[in-house]
């Protein structure tokens, strides 16, 4: 995981908010110090993506304060009510593309 969020730092920093490997892209997006990386096929809209992606990362910042944020112990377990944040959002994303492409 170190190693790609490096990479990740690495890319971000360059300017680079994208990159591709086979069938998926992966959409890089930093915001207030903390890297948010998405992935989707390929043949989805870098905008649509980045536009979740923003979406995703103002909710975030939202529900955890900057304190929190700042005094965060690297325990992930303070975040894993986010995952039920973002699951209806992804969930309507993914049911948007289905009406779009079937």
């Amino acid at each position: 995981m170190a190693a790609l969020n490096s990479f990740a730092e690495e890319l971000v920093n360059k300017g680079l908010s994208n990159f591709e490997l086979q069938d998926k892209r992966f959409t890089l997006l930093k915001k207030n110090e903390i890297l948010f990386i998405a992935n989707s096929a390929k043949k989805v809209r870098e905008k649509k993506v980045m536009q979740e992606m923003l979406f995703i990362a103002n909710k975030f910042f939202d529900l955890y304060s900057e304190d929190i944020l700042l005094n965060w112990d690297n325990d992930v377990s303070v975040f894993v009510n986010f995952e039920r944040e973002i699951e209806d959002s992804l969930e309507v994303t993914i049911k948007k593309f289905q009406d779009a492409f079937w």
